[in-house]
């Protein structure tokens, strides 16, 4: 199962290709902004919780 930290790492190499058009790399930003989002705040609730 991939964590969204795994989903972030993998994202996040993704971007380092230098074979990606503006729209694969603007679609593949778009997907790290809102996992990112969702790891903030799984980690606020869990913080919140605690």
């Amino acid at each position: 199962m991939t964590t969204l930290h795994d989903q972030i790492q993998m994202l996040r190499a993704e971007l380092t290709s230098f074979h990606l058009s503006r729209r694969e790399r603007a679609k593949i930003e778009r997907e790290l902004n809102q996992v990112c989002a969702q790891f903030a705040a799984k980690c606020h609730d869990g913080e919140a919780s605690a």
